[in-house]
């Protein structure tokens, strides 16, 4: 960035050279005057009245034009006597806190930048002196020909300051707020404040000169002989006749294009009343009387009505809990059913099997009996024969 200024900052017994840097820039669309019959630049030339010729910027000066329109002659010899000390210098002259400073006052903002690698020292100095304190610097400077009053400030890492319109220069709002006997009620605050909580906040980068844009767009189309784009007219305000109405559709309105809760048919919650300081409020005219009664009435009706949806949204809510505990009983009472039928059907076979295993010996003992049996059947007879044969052979 080019410097515009150079000096020092002042700083009790400590000086800091630094260098003045415009902070910020236009990014506006600038025009040019041209003849409409032939499309020729309009251009300012500087004429002398008395010669009624042009004249050079060598040749132009500086006058002080008197309340009898004569003219006195101020050189810049003249200005070089007068006695400013911050011709070249930032002098701070106190810190103060950040909430003293009014922000009519503040103008335009510049960079301060340490001048050399002597300065460093003394400017991270100021710089941890001020973040720390929580407070500004209000300083004293010249610049084109006049003396100022500036706000320094920490921002990141660099030294910020602010040019201050001096106190008498701001006016006093004289007349710029209506006149007393307008009375807002309750309600009205409440839903004021809810149309503020549902914008929220916002990033301030993405804020950015739509108009601008378009009028490039306008400029682009025009080089390239096309038609400009049309942009669709603006839509008539229509007149306010019931506030709280107003009110609400903007609620609504905002809570839809931020994407948050609620529909065009969505209900309005109002705020808690918040707890307000006691205020005297002048009587009303009878017709103001009768208004805000009917706005009343409607304001009351508007509210049942919204607890009559709160309350079938509850019993709704409340049924589906019961219906979702009932199906999860009934799922628990069939899986433990399952699993004592499971249980008693392994018990059962357990015992077949017990009985199975209890019949096959005896049938293998009664096997065994049978053949004992019949074996020693076998052996009689056989000795039986044997004797008989013997007898035979005897005879």
């Amino acid at each position: 960035m080019r410097s515009i200024w150079n000096g020092a900052i002042s700083f009790g017994l400590v000086s800091i050279p630094v260098k003045l840097m415009n902070a910020t820039e236009s990014h506006a669309v600038s025009f040019r005057q041209i003849h409409t019959e032939d499309g020729g630049r309009i251009r300012y030339r500087k004429v002398c009245e008395l010669e009624d010729r042009e004249v050079s910027q060598a040749e132009i000066g500086k006058a002080y034009e008197d309340a009898d329109g004569s003219m006195i002659p101020i050189t810049d010899e003249d200005l070089s006597h007068l006695p400013i000390p911050t011709a070249r210098t930032i002098e701070i002259v106190a810190f103060v806190p950040r909430e003293r400073i009014d922000p009519l006052q503040m103008g335009t903002a510049y960079y301060l930048a340490a001048s050399g690698a002597p300065a460093a020292k003394p400017y991270t100095l100021l710089r941890e002196a001020l973040g720390r304190s929580d407070r500004v610097a209000i300083a004293k400077f010249a610049l084109r020909g006049r003396e100022r009053l500036g706000m320094l400030r920490v921002s990141g890492d660099a030294i910020v300051m602010h040019g201050l319109l001096w106190p008498d220069e701001v006016r006093t709002p004289e007349g710029v707020a209506p006149d007393a006997g307008v009375t807002v009620r309750e309600q009205e605050l409440d839903l004021a404040d809810a149309l503020m909580d549902t914008l929220g906040e916002i990033d301030l980068d993405d804020l950015h000169d739509e108009y601008r844009e378009a009028l490039e767009e306008v400029i682009a189309a025009k080089a390239a002989g096309e038609a400009p784009p049309e942009a669709p007219g603006p839509a008539e305000p229509g007149k306010v006749l019931d506030l709280m109405a107003a009110l609400e559709s903007s609620v609504r309105a905002a809570r839809e294009s931020r994407g948050g809760e609620g529909t065009g048919t969505a209900e309005v919650r109002t705020l808690e009343r918040r707890e307000r300081p006691a205020r005297r409020t002048p009587k009303e005219t009878g017709g103001k009387k009768s208004t805000s009664t009917a706005a009343g009435k409607t304001a009351a009706g508007k509210t049942q009505a919204r607890k009559s949806t709160s309350a079938a949204r509850k019993s709704t809510a409340e049924t589906d809990e019961k219906t979702a505990k009932s199906a999860k009983t009934a799922h628990a009472a069939h899986t433990a059913k399952t699993a004592q039928t499971a249980q008693t059907a392994k018990s059962a076979k357990s015992a077949k099997t017990a009985k199975t295993a209890q019949k096959t010996p005896d049938r293998s003992t009664a096997r065994t009996t049978a053949a004992k049996a019949t074996a020693g059947s076998t052996a009689g007879k056989g000795a039986a024969k044997k004797t008989a044969s013997s007898r035979r052979r005897g005879a």
